[in-house]
């Protein structure tokens, strides 16, 4: 028996192309439409089976919200999400909105086709490979830069990332000019530098940030001293 089913993508052809492919497999479609602020109550009012919902940035905040408000207005209508190979958070994010499967947007048609059927039967509609790749990615999780202390050693020269990690080893200006072999007036200006690039207001507060981002690691390591 065919599904009720609506077609809700981001590129409107995209749409009305796997609309009329499910008509022609025997399938009743409600409709098919490109997201707009009206999309959710559309779907509400026409009351599907079955919402296949195409996304082009799963992992993107607010990528569900659509989701969420079918499911807050219409928890019985099955929303099966259409997107690229997803990261874990794709994925959860899409099941955290309520969602109840998640489908390669480049999946042959037997395949959306047997999601539908899975997600009308209550079932949790996602591939299997999906599901491993995801828990891959969890448990080995790949090693991100940290962006933000990279950003703010960029602001700095070679000679202020030494101030700062001499500001946060707690030594004052005496003590980085000696450390340094620099007059003490060029030491300040050098700390004074370091707090304005720092968008901060102290040196504890400058310390701080090092700290807090991960700055104070990297600026440190070529920096040891005995």
């Amino acid at each position: 028996m065919g599904v009720r089913v609506m077609v809700v993508d981001d590129h409107r052809l995209l749409a009305e192309a796997l609309a009329s492919a499910l008509k022609l497999r025997g399938h009743r479609v409600l409709a098919a439409a490109a997201p707009a602020a009206g999309a959710a109550e559309l779907v509400v009012s026409r009351a599907p089976e079955v919402c296949l919902l195409g996304t082009s940035a799963p992992a993107e905040p607010g990528a569900f919200d659509l989701v969420a408000a079918i499911k807050r207005d219409r928890p019985q209508i099955a929303v099966v999400v259409l997107g690229p190979v997803p990261s874990p958070l794709g994925i959860a994010a899409a099941f955290a909105a309520g969602a109840s499967g998640y489908v390669r947007q480049d999946e042959r048609i037997e395949g959306v086709e047997r999601a539908m059927l899975k997600a009308r039967a209550g079932e949790a509609a996602v591939a299997p490979q999906l599901l491993r790749g995801a828990f891959t990615e969890l448990l080995n999780p790949v090693a991100q830069p940290d962006d933000e202390a990279q950003r703010l050693l960029r602001l700095l020269t070679p000679r202020e990332v030494e101030v700062l990690v001499r500001v946060a080893e707690g030594e004052d200006t005496r003590r980085i000019a000696a450390g340094m072999g620099i007059a003490p007036s060029t030491a300040r200006t050098h700390v004074q530098r370091v707090l304005m690039k720092l968008d901060v207001g102290s040196r504890l507060e400058a310390a701080a940030l090092a700290a807090r981002t991960g700055l104070l690691d990297r600026a440190a390591a070529p920096l040891e001293r005995p």
